[in-house]
């Protein structure tokens, strides 16, 4: 699978622009500001019916216009696939494929399966449990709906559960039965989130570690585990445990939206012993684990984002990151660089097609 064309209008910073892709190495480059990193958010929306820098679609509009599209022709097995987004002001996304709209967005994630490495990805490391929550459930929802559906029912009855605990507090009121009914929910689809969790983890783990260990060269030890409230409780009888905090709180305090990843180098948090050579190098075998994992799950090569790929990386990592492209696992690949001869010099020795596109 490939991407062979892109059209963008009113996108970001574009007006009005077509690419027509190689089938295996395309690289955007161009000052800082001028749009590369626009290119591949496109083309990241067109997987996943939003964006990865920014989430909020009608932010995407170009300024002082009301609409934007993109539109995607992708190559799939022998045939032709086109994926349509399109965004008006004060109007609900519409995802069409091959011209028929879908009822609903989630319905498309995992079509079109798609990896990005880029410097935001250090959030994994610095920021909050739900950003690794998130990174965890992406990756496991290309390959599952029914974990997609699972997730989203679970989010739709927690919000209704936090609701009721604001109402009660705000009317000096409780009502076990209704409360009762929540918890019931909760715990069905909590378990079994969790227990799609676990499973993902016992087979992503050793994928990761072998892809870590490749590229540190064997020289370092590095850990990935899963914390989770569910691991020697049952939820339902957690959600009962803590009722009188969670109305306290007005809000449930404990389930699968606490779940964490730890990550590890030797036996200590690589957010605090890690060097920034370390973490950049945790990230990368993350995302490259997560590539091995949804083609093995889905047989299909997923499309790689590489956005400034010489952030904290040298040349001589970039170039041994790239010379994976020569493996037959990987297929078409998307680069965003500000120094034009220094990328291509780095793409040449990949001895793959490739198409230089000069922003």
């Amino acid at each position: 699978m490939y991407l062979k064309k892109l059209s963008l209008v009113n996108y970001k910073n574009f007006a009005a622009a077509d690419f027509d892709f190689d089938n295996k190495i395309n690289c955007f480059v161009g000052n800082n500001g001028i749009g590369k990193t626009n290119v591949l958010e496109a083309i990241y929306f067109l997987s996943f019916t939003k964006g990865y820098f920014n989430s909020v679609a009608s932010q995407h509009i170009k300024h002082h216009n009301d609409f934007f599209v993109i539109d995607g022709t992708y190559q799939k097995a022998n045939r032709q696939e086109n994926i349509n987004c399109s965004l008006k002001r004060g109007a609900k996304k519409v995802i069409k494929r091959n011209g028929k709209e879908y009822e609903k967005l989630s319905e498309h994630i995992g079509h079109i399966p798609l990896v990005i490495i880029s410097p935001v990805d250090n959030n994994l490391i610095a920021e909050g449990s739900d950003v690794r929550r998130k990174f965890m459930d992406g990756v496991i929802s290309q390959s599952d709906t029914l974990y997609l559906q699972h997730l989203i029912q679970y989010q739709k009855v927690l919000s209704q559960r936090n609701s009721l605990l604001k109402y009660f507090a705000a009317n000096h009121t409780f009502d076990a039965l209704n409360i009762e009914i929540y918890n019931t929910q909760l715990a069905d689809l909590g378990e079994k989130i969790h227990e799609k969790r676990k499973n993902f983890l016992a087979d992503f783990i050793p994928i990761f570690k072998k892809r870590y260990q490749h590229i540190s060269n064997g020289n370092e030890i590095v850990n990935l585990r899963y914390k989770s409230q569910l691991e020697n409780n049952n939820l339902l009888d957690l959600l009962v445990q803590h009722i009188n905090k969670d109305k306290l709180l007005q809000y449930t305090s404990v389930g699968i939206h606490k779940d964490d990843l730890v990550f590890e180098i030797g036996e200590y948090p690589i957010k605090k012993y890690g060097s920034q050579g370390q973490q950049k190098s945790y990230l990368i075998a993350l995302k490259l684990a997560q590539f091995d994992f949804i083609r093995k799950q889905s047989d299909i090569k997923p499309i790689l984002l590489l956005d400034d790929i010489f952030d904290k990386l040298d040349e001589n990592r970039v170039t041994q990151l790239l010379q994976l492209v020569n493996e037959d696992n990987f297929g078409q690949l998307f680069i965003s660089d500000t120094n034009a001869k220094r990328t291509e010099k780095v793409i040449k020795k990949t001895k793959q097609s490739y198409k230089m596109f000069k922003l």
